[in-house]
């Protein structure tokens, strides 16, 4: 056998080894999603009447698109906060009305997703609807986004009320005309809550619970949502009358950041 031929004989016993050794390599380790702490719960497991419509699962945002987290329209919360709301919706269903859930549990990396678009001032795809009379570049002054919710911290709520028998939210098709959140309620978007004066999420001075502008049966159905959470020892925020936080908070101080998925609170 000649030097070349020896060579070449080595050279591809060394690479049928490697081959080999490639073949029956273990594949790489993925990173696990960080999982929801025992103290939480799908709301339904709790409370299966509560009325869910989970906005940030849907493109019908003020960013116009799903936000980053929201694998399936679950509201997850911390036990308390959700057996909270089990005695404000049994008080409620006794008058004829049900709450409706948008927004529990929201992860961190959602957060960081608000505020990604935010910096973006060339992105105004839903101002017709979210933010009509406020320039995007006072959002973060004006504090209608920040780096940290208290929702990632799990005790906190989002929500309406609908009458008995409830009815379908409306469908949301991306690119129909927007019609501002602070219309006449037979003009906005149709999500079947009873009469707020405005809609979900609408960055306006309007939504401020107890805005003087606000009177008759919108004031009227304010005050009955805000009064019944907060005689379940919830707390609104001034500033939005469908934001509520049960206190006392089990995580007062964390940040979670794990997937809204029924999988981040399975078993529990």
């Amino acid at each position: 056998m000649t030097g070349i031929a020896r060579t070449l004989r080595v050279l591809a016993t060394a690479a049928a080894a490697l081959l080999a050794v490639t073949a029956f390599s273990p594949p790489a380790l993925a990173v696990p999603e960080p999982r929801a702490p025992r103290e939480f719960v799908d709301l339904r497991s709790v409370d299966p009447t509560v009325l869910t419509e989970m906005r940030y699962a849907t493109a019908h945002t003020f960013m116009g698109e799903a936000v980053d987290g929201y694998r399936r329209p679950v509201c997850i919360l911390t036990r308390p906060a959700a057996e909270a709301l089990r005695t404000a919706q049994r008080r409620l269903v006794r008058q004829g009305y049900s709450l409706k859930v948008y927004d529990c549990y929201r992860p961190q990396r959602a957060v960081d997703h608000f505020v990604r678009w935010a910096k973006d001032l060339d992105d105004q795809v839903m101002k017709g609807e979210f933010y009509p009379r406020v320039d995007k570049s006072r959002l973060f002054a004006d504090g209608y986004i920040a780096e940290k919710s208290g929702h990632s911290r799990g005790s906190t709520v989002d929500l309406t009320l609908v009458r008995l028998p409830a009815r379908p939210a409306g469908p949301y098709v991306p690119g129909e005309e927007l019609v501002p959140c602070y219309a006449p309620r037979g003009e906005r978007f149709p999500d079947s809550s009873v009469d707020m004066g405005t809609g979900y999420d609408c960055f306006d001075t309007l939504s401020h619970t107890d805005d003087p502008r606000i009177g008759g049966e919108q004031r009227a159905n304010r005050q009955l949502l805000k009064g019944t959470l907060t005689d379940a020892g919830f707390v609104n925020l001034p500033e939005e009358w469908w934001h509520f936080t049960y206190r006392p908070e089990t995580f007062p101080d964390t940040y979670f950041d794990f997937p809204v998925d029924r999988r981040s609170v399975a078993g529990h």
